[in-house]
């Protein structure tokens, strides 16, 4: 009788390298959310900050004057 070999499953290191890539691309972008998220919080911020201040803002419309 032959003797068999026990053959172990080999892994898959281009299964594992996508996975490690997927996940640096989903910690990239939820980086860049965050920044655009701060981005727009400053504006915000800056708008509200110059109508504190008595200013409007840059983008407001003056209204029309009656004739």
């Amino acid at each position: 009788m032959p003797i068999r070999e026990i053959v172990l499953a080999k892994p898959n290191y281009s299964f594992e390298k996508r996975q490690r890539d997927l996940e640096k691309k989903r910690k990239q972008e939820e980086k860049q959310e965050e920044k655009r998220q701060r981005k727009l919080a400053e504006k915000a911020s800056e708008g509200d900050a110059a109508s504190a201040d008595g200013t409007a803002p840059a983008d407001a419309n003056p209204a029309p004057a009656a004739s």
